[in-house]
């Protein structure tokens, strides 16, 4: 190692040793005063102008030749009011940021060919130009203030508080599937939710002390949503970071172990609707995690079905409670709320004296046990 550090060292002095001398020629022939030009034009100098013409031909058939051949692969029409806005920002930022990118760039190439070398050309140089400067400055800052003005804008409409019409579905994210739950058949309002419950059937962590639980329940294979009007969506992991995405609708939120989060939208495009669209009957809205949670992330897809107000309406009406699912967990329901959680109940409900025991993770609780409950309306 010592050798080698050795000839490294060597090698370095004397290149440096070189480039001293270079320098030196190169201020000897600054102090004469003599100004030195080869009396031959270089070689391949008009080869490499004109390359640059041909290069910025290529570049542009190119760049125009991708977006046609990509172009059916892009989304359609957000199927939501709040996409549409955020696809029209999106496309104006792409304008107004392309016109100086291609202006800028025909100039770099066009310029290298326009000026390039010639016997007897001498360059011209501006060592200041302040209104030049100003116009350079000004029209950019007053550009990037106009988008980060509309993006802020548009973000804050998308984020402000739902409106208090909206149909309340809570989605929670767990390796690896998505857990959907519905603010029940009756009154549309999430009932409380205590990590320290969530168990093999119980997997929200529904707390069925509050009477707002007793008619809430839950799917596991797909998702319906109203179409027409407002849809808030309470987002929570339980175990890792999750991210909820209907890529279609321009949906998309981080689900948060700990920190519950939302997102709310009106979606306007039915499933039937966006079938006949795009002329294909097998099309289906999805519901993907795009935050790589484990082996399982590619399997965090769901099923979304858009559908009018009648027959969202009706199938929720099918839909059957959690406790008419898991009747055994009336024991813990207090005893002043039995005679109502009666009415979510089978007809002949067979409910043991005691409910299953509470089987919560370490990890789950650990990732979940910022508090111990949380209302969710």
């Amino acid at each position: 190692m010592v050798y080698i550090i050795g000839l490294l060292t060597l090698v370095f002095l004397v290149l440096t040793v070189m480039v001293i001398a270079r320098l030196r020629n190169v201020v000897k022939g600054v102090n004469s005063g003599t100004e030195t030009r080869p009396e031959n034009i270089p070689s391949g100098n008009s080869w490499n102008a004109n390359l640059f013409i041909l290069f910025t031909i290529f570049s542009i058939i190119g760049v125009i030749g991708t977006y046609i051949a990509a172009e059916e692969d892009f989304l359609p029409a957000a199927s939501s009011v709040h996409g549409r806005r955020l696809d029209d920002l999106f496309w104006f930022s792409m304008g107004v940021l392309a016109i100086p990118f291609l202006v800028v760039n025909f100039l770099l190439f066009y310029f290298s060919y326009k000026y390039q070398y010639k016997p007897g050309r001498i360059a011209t140089y501006y060592p200041e130009n302040h209104k030049l400067e100003i116009i350079w400055t000004a029209i950019p800052a007053i550009v990037m203030a106009l988008l980060v003005f509309t993006g802020w804008r548009a973000w804050s409409d998308i984020t402000s508080e739902a409106p208090a019409d909206a149909e309340v579905i809570e989605i929670v994210g767990k390796q690896f599937n998505w857990i959907v739950r519905y603010g029940g058949v009756d009154d549309n309002r999430l009932g409380n939710y205590n990590y320290k419950l969530i168990d093999a059937q119980n997997e929200v962590g529904i707390d069925l002390t509050d009477e707002n639980s007793l008619d809430d329940f839950t799917n596991n294979t797909e998702i319906h949503i109203p179409a027409g009007r407002p849809v808030l969506l309470k987002i929570r992991a339980r175990d890792v970071l999750h991210s909820v995405f209907i890529p279609h609708m321009r949906v998309k939120m981080d689900a948060v172990p700990g920190m519950p989060t939302k997102f709310w939208f009106v979606p306007d495009k039915t499933t039937n609707e966006i079938r006949a669209e795009l002329g294909d009957p097998n099309f289906d809205y999805e519901l993907a995690c795009t935050e790589i949670c484990g082996r399982g992330h590619f399997a965090m897809r769901m099923r979304v079905i858009v559908e009018d107000e009648a027959s969202y309406r009706k199938w929720v009406s099918e839909q059957k409670t959690f406790l008419q699912t898991y009747p055994e967990y009336l024991a813990k329901v207090p005893d002043n709320l039995k005679s109502k959680a009666m009415k979510y109940l089978p007809e002949n409900p067979t409910a043991p004296a005691t409910a299953p025991a509470d089987s919560t993770t370490a990890q789950e609780a650990g990732a979940v046990g910022v508090g111990a409950s949380a209302s969710v309306r």
